[in-house]
């Protein structure tokens, strides 16, 4: 009878707390959303130009590659590794695209050609730190480094121009009046959304995440999974290599410099945890906005570039201590 009693009022304590659970539950999946729609709303009022037409598509075009890699790296970051060569393959595929273009005079052998590349690069990373227990950080700097080099070596260390004026309407077309690319990034979205929660796959990664002896001893492939993230990563990033060398009309072995810590942030700013087993596209769509939105509103500030490089950097730390903040609260619960 004691018993019974005792339990009652735990019974309704708990039914008391379920709004709040729920509550908590809807924050987390989409508070950075919100919050992404607070900074939106501000930066529209006071910037002057902000919400014009223009600068929207400028803002979807430059949010779009960034997007599409965050997407590959939610998933590097959800199995508890990251990818820091993601922005020397985009540099290097866009290269080796232009390259295989000018040669073969087709768009298919070309972009086949950047594709190629990034999934070796993927591949490479996925072989050396799943099978031979290499850590990520050193694995992927090292093939950062010889895909950034290889960039320089296919192209002599200058810009590619493309002669097939064709392969400029993939990244300069539009469909609706949205850009092509921001298509192709919403689209990345949906399936790697669904890829990672509607998917054994997907569930896979996370569990590795959270607890890769546990995921091992419970039958999933830990190997052959990591191989598939770090190929997937070094394909989506090659694609979008692909795109920004159609946008800006010629292969570039320049640029993306510092694209890895963009995305990383991007995504642990939305909320996907460093150490693994936590993440949802919602959380990659919320820092990507975010992010493209600070620099966009820096750029129509007139703010210094050096200054933006000390913003990025508060950025990335705010979302490190944030992502720790949230890792030991859910320890003490």
């Amino acid at each position: 009878m004691a018993t019974s009693m005792a339990a009652a009022p735990s019974a309704v304590k708990k039914e008391a707390n379920q709004p709040a659970l729920q509550l908590a539950r809807i924050w987390d999946q989409y508070g950075m959303l919100v919050i992404f729609a607070i900074l939106f709303l501000f930066a529209s009022l006071l910037i002057p130009n902000f919400a014009s037409l223009i600068n929207m598509k400028g803002l979807g075009l430059a949010v779009s590659m960034s997007g599409m890699v965050a997407c590959g790296m939610l998933f590097c970051l959800a199995a508890g590794e990251f990818d820091m060569s993601v922005g020397s393959i985009v540099a290097c595929s866009g290269v080796t695209c232009a390259v295989a273009i000018n040669a073969t005079e087709s768009i298919t052998m070309g972009v086949l050609a950047g594709l190629g590349v990034g999934m070796l690069f993927g591949l490479i990373n996925g072989i050396v730190v799943a099978k031979f227990k290499i850590n990520a950080l050193i694995t992927t700097l090292a093939t950062m480094q010889m895909a950034r080099g290889m960039g320089y070596i296919i192209s002599d260390g200058k810009a590619v121009g493309i002669v097939e004026e064709s392969f400029f309407d993939i990244g300069n077309s539009a469909m609706l009046g949205v850009p092509t690319p921001v298509w192709i990034t919403a689209v990345c979205f949906v399936l790697f959304g669904l890829l990672l929660n509607k998917t054994t796959f997907g569930r896979n990664t996370l569990s590795m995440g959270g607890n890769e002896e546990a995921s091992r001893l419970a039958g999933v492939n830990v190997v052959r999974t990591k191989i598939i993230i770090f190929t997937m990563t070094g394909l989506i990033s090659a694609l979008a290599g692909i795109i920004l060398a159609s946008r800006m009309t010629s292969g570039q072995p320049m640029t993306s410099i510092g694209f890895e810590l963009i995305v990383i942030s991007s995504c642990v700013l939305g909320g996907v945890s460093m150490k693994g087993g936590i993440g949802k596209i919602s959380y990659v769509i919320a820092g990507v906005l975010i992010l493209g939105l600070m620099e966009n509103a820096m750029n129509l500030l007139n703010i210094s570039p050096f200054a933006q490089y000390v913003v990025r950097g508060l950025i990335l730390l705010a979302a490190v201590l944030f992502d720790r903040y949230k890792q030991v609260r859910k320890a003490r619960v």
